[in-house]
């Protein structure tokens, strides 16, 4: 099978369906197994935050903030416990507790507590007052929520906590804590969110890393100067930096974009970004002078494994240098890359 980066642009413009299959079956999904990422909360110690906001309201009888407030500040894990059972993120809890007491309860401040109880889930929470009150907002807005029966609404509409556990308010708690059901791990899962999802997106950038790294080492095998951007860096040349840019960005010959999506609605719009890539490589270039720099993409994820359409695409606007996760060992022999190595291997 011949792929993409081995043949002339006319041969693949030709006959492109036999390169979109080549590159279609180079593709391997890597959503199954995911990284755990900073900030992990393994099941055992969300458990224990159960257990703990469990015993400290008698069995979710009762469920005020007098009782739950310390119990949170002495093992914080039990706050991520409770917006479990909500069912919300952390910037919806704060909009609501946000109207107890204002503005100062930001959603940044729910994000960055959340974030901080995560890496550190058993460390007690500083008392200082400012925090102490926006933590009894969010607590007395949760236990006025879960004190009552779900709110009836619209028959078009579905109200949030319409769940098996708080439709019927605390006595929903009880009983799925009492009666056999694994009510932390039911907990633990949607924490982790739709099938890991919640997971998955806060380790996004993790799962991205790894591409990179891999083209990062092919480089630096090879000897070749490179600058690897960092997230939300601009350049003068660029309205979004690229993923690598070879030599330097003060002279681009070569910019290399890593992507990877399990997804095709996201994989059109990674491929719509290296389309604007290769623009702006021919912005001012007189027609039938080649680009000022070569673009190459870097994939992975079945996302791009799924329309043979936004694949021609990646192909045409490379000129043919796609490479997977299989293929990156040519990455450098097969592209413009060649002519910065100083090392062979």
């Amino acid at each position: 099978m011949k792929y993409p980066f081995d043949a002339e642009f006319d041969e693949i413009v030709k006959k492109p369906d036999s390169f979109i299959e080549a590159v279609f079956s180079s593709l391997a999904s890597e959503f199954m197994a995911m990284p755990k990422g900073e900030g992990f909360v393994e099941y055992p110690t969300f458990e224990a935050g159960y257990e703990a906001l469990k015993m400290a309201t008698a069995g979710f009888h009762s469920f005020v903030p007098t009782k739950v407030l310390p119990v949170v500040l002495e093992r914080p894990i039990c706050l991520i416990v409770l917006r479990s059972i909500l069912g919300f993120t952390p910037p919806e809890w704060a909009y609501l507790a946000a109207q107890k007491v204002g503005p100062e309860l930001s959603q940044g401040f729910a994000r960055s507590l959340d974030r901080k109880i995560r890496l550190d889930p058993l460390a007690p929470l500083k008392n200082n007052p400012l925090q102490r009150r926006r933590i009894i907002a969010m607590i007395e807005v949760a236990c006025d929520h879960l004190n009552m029966a779900c709110p009836r609404v619209r028959d078009d509409q579905l109200h949030r906590l319409n769940k098996a556990d708080t439709a019927d308010g605390l006595p929903g708690l009880r009983n799925l804590s009492n009666f056999g059901v694994p009510y932390a791990m039911m907990l633990y899962e949607r924490f982790l969110g739709r099938p890991f999802a919640g997971h998955r997106d806060s380790v996004s950038e993790l799962v991205g890393d790894g591409l990179e790294n891999a083209i990062e080492e092919q480089l630096f095998l090879a000897g070749i100067s490179f600058r690897r951007t960092r997230r939300a860096e601009r350049f003068t040349e660029f309205d979004q930096a690229p993923d690598f840019i070879v030599p330097s960005e003060f002279n681009p010959k070569i910019v290399i974009e890593a992507k990877v999506t399990e997804d095709d609605g996201t994989a059109r719009d990674k491929v719509t970004r290296v389309q604007h890539l290769e623009t702006i490589s021919r912005r001012n270039v007189p027609r039938g002078d080649p680009p000022r720099f070569q673009v190459i993409a870097c994939i992975a994820g079945r996302g791009f494994g799924v329309r043979k359409e936004d694949m021609r695409k990646l192909i045409e606007a490379t000129r043919g240098k796609v490479f997977t996760p299989r293929t990156l060992g040519s990455l450098v022999e097969k592209s413009g890359l060649s002519a910065f190595a100083t090392k062979r291997p």
